[in-house]
């Protein structure tokens, strides 16, 4: 098993990193990626992934971070080291009024113009993608670039089955969080169903939404993420191990990673 998106530099977590990652490796989670959020947050991951073999990380500035100032040459520099599997998280993110939404699609363009440069240069790696009340306009953005569709993950996925039809129609793949296994989010588990087992990640975006039935669990870690793969294999009518062994092995052809 293996959680493709945590936030292992975040409060909760960081303070005790090593405890989250053994106690992760004891359910069966032999690896986690842990996900950049901003300038700061970039080199932090870094620095973790290059410590422990169990962990990747990725180079990015989330939207909520568009108002930041920026050191590009460092995020495509982070990018090019071999602990560096992806770039992101990056997008759009309507549900707050901040940053303004002409902030967050300037910085989406610098960030995409950077990663196009940087693949002209030979330099290929996928994005993972965040996207919240805002995919007709993510989706124009990516439209008007060169960059494969079949190399945006969208993480975290809580939309609908026709979010998930657009976002499957135009090639790329969905992550799926505890919010799939919320009584009260039937719609996403709906959209999981839509889902085609070869293009399907599974994440626990920790130490945020931790899932059925651990909700009251604060922080949510690395090691919950067997919950997200048991219903999703329910919801296929799998066994969990049959299940496991796809999910994994899409995690590594998509990030390019042999899990430990």
């Amino acid at each position: 098993m293996f959680d493709s998106h945590c936030h292992l530099t975040f409060p909760g977590l960081h303070d005790q990193v090593l405890d989250v990652l053994d106690r992760a490796q004891s359910e069966g989670v032999r690896g986690a990626i842990t996900v950049a959020t901003g300038p700061d947050d970039v080199r932090r991951g870094l620095e973790l992934a290059q410590r422990d073999p169990r962990v990747w990380c990725t180079s990015g500035v989330h939207p909520h971070q568009a108002q930041q100032e920026v050191d590009w040459d460092e995020i495509v520099a982070i990018a090019n080291e071999p602990k560096c599997v992806a770039w992101g998280e990056l997008g759009l993110d309507w549900h707050y009024p901040d940053p303004p939404r002409e902030d967050q699609f300037a910085c989406l363009h610098a960030h995409l113009d950077h990663i196009e440069a940087a693949r002209d240069e030979g330099l290929e790696m996928p994005i993972v993608v965040h996207c919240r009340k805002s995919l007709p306009d993510l989706m124009e953005v990516f439209k008007q670039r060169s960059l494969p569709p079949d190399r945006y993950v969208f993480h975290c996925f809580t939309g609908t089955p026709d979010e998930a039809r657009t976002i499957l129609d135009f090639g790329s793949w969905i992550s799926f969080t505890g919010v799939v296994t919320f009584p009260s989010a039937p719609e996403v588990a709906e959209a999981a169903r839509l889902v085609p087992l070869d293009r399907v990640m599974v994440e626990t975006d920790s130490p945020y939404l931790s899932p059925e039935p651990l909700r009251k669990v604060r922080p949510n870690e690395p090691a919950h993420v067997t919950w997200v793969a048991k219903f999703l294999a329910e919801l296929h009518d799998m066994s969990y191990d049959e299940f496991e062994s796809i999910v994994d092995a899409n995690t590594e052809r998509f990030f390019n990673i042999t899990l430990p």
